[in-house]
């Protein structure tokens, strides 16, 4: 996905679900995104006290905000007629939320969270993957108290209810839709789980765990376990890697993990600083948002991105994010798709 900043390693194989067909039309589809995408910013909002603001599609090259991901992802980027440099869209917001927050004034206990519109022009496709990406980024003060794994859990405890109540609500407004989910999650750290299958590899790990769990939060993602490998890629500069963590669901329809959110307590100076060494980019302490972690300035925050796409393709038990998306596809997998019913809009 998506979903905040990180892009998965392994992509799956295209799966087409035997027997499968919508269980809405293109047409009750898209009344039903809109219900599940009111319902859920709600919740959410109302849950962690956040504010909706506005966000760009666009930063510029010079600023060091845009998500540099696994740091080899290629950006789209561009000259501009009047304006001297280049721009870039935005690949997630997960560091230009924290400049806002900081901007706008807000103290512990409030956030924001935003639409979030990015194209990742190096991201393979299949059922879950497009190069359009939209998520809900969300981002919240915090005090130096708070940063402990402890809040971490309840803050995720808080999103999985909000999930769980809007897949509740969809429910009973489609009645033909029925998918089921727990709202108890089950915490486990990459490194647990790599204990628990040494012979897999991360993906295969995940879906041992969905399948087992069906609410997983998969936590500490970006440093290197016991075997000397990552579990998966994530950026140095956003999440404290031992603060963070993907929720995924068990996915009915494709049989497979679902992440649908990528979170973490932020960075701080002493983290950030030991993790950009770790990978070796300390030269991105010079730029404007690094400086203002390392001398303060910042506060310390707690945030993420929910994907949206992938929330809606889950609750109305899509095979495809193409169902609830339009993005670009190739037309081997549009023709594909179409002769197992899967219509791609």
């Amino acid at each position: 996905m998506t979903t905040g900043g990180r892009k998965d390693i392994n992509y799956m194989a295209m799966i087409y679900p035997e027997g499968y067909a919508s269980k809405l039309t293109q047409r009750e589809t898209q009344y039903a995104i809109k219900t599940v995408k009111d319902t859920f910013q709600k919740t959410l909002a109302k849950a962690l006290n956040l504010d909706r603001v506005t966000a760009p599609i666009m930063v510029t090259k010079a600023s060091g905000i845009n998500d540099d991901l696994n740091g080899v992802e290629r950006k789209v980027h561009f000259t501009m007629k009047n304006i001297e440099g280049e721009a870039e869209v935005v690949q997630s917001l997960a560091k230009w939320k924290r400049m806002a927050l900081y901007r706008y004034g807000y103290e512990a206990g409030e956030g924001i969270y935003t639409d979030m519109n990015a194209i990742r022009r190096d991201d393979d496709t299949d059922n879950l993957h497009s190069l359009f990406v939209d998520q809900w980024d969300w981002c919240r003060v915090i005090g130096r108290e708070q940063r402990n794994i402890a809040f971490l859990k309840e803050t995720v405890e808080k999103i999985v209810k909000a999930i769980y109540d809007t897949n509740e609500a969809v429910k009973k407004q489609y009645p033909v839709l029925g998918f089921e989910m727990t709202d108890k999650v089950t915490f486990i750290t990459t490194q647990e789980l790599e204990d628990m299958y040494p012979a897999l590899d991360g993906h295969a790990r995940e879906i041992e765990a969905a399948k087992k769990f069906k609410t997983v939060f998969l936590m500490q993602i970006g440093g290197k376990l016991k075997s000397g490998k990552k579990h998966d890629g994530r950026a140095p500069d956003y999440d404290d890697w031992a603060l963070n963590g993907d929720i995924i669901l068990w996915n009915d329809v494709l049989q497979c993990a679902f992440e649908i959110s990528s979170m973490g307590i932020r960075v701080d100076a002493e983290s950030l600083h030991r993790q950009l060494e770790e990978e070796d980019c300390l030269e991105r302490e010079i730029f404007p948002f690094h400086s203002m972690i390392l001398n303060g300035t910042l506060p310390l925050t707690i945030g993420g991105g929910i994907g949206q796409s992938r929330l809606c393709m889950l609750l109305l038990e899509k095979a495809h994010i193409g169902e609830v998306q339009c993005s670009v596809w190739s037309e081997e997998m549009r023709e594909e798709c179409k002769k197992h019913n899967i219509i791609l809009l």
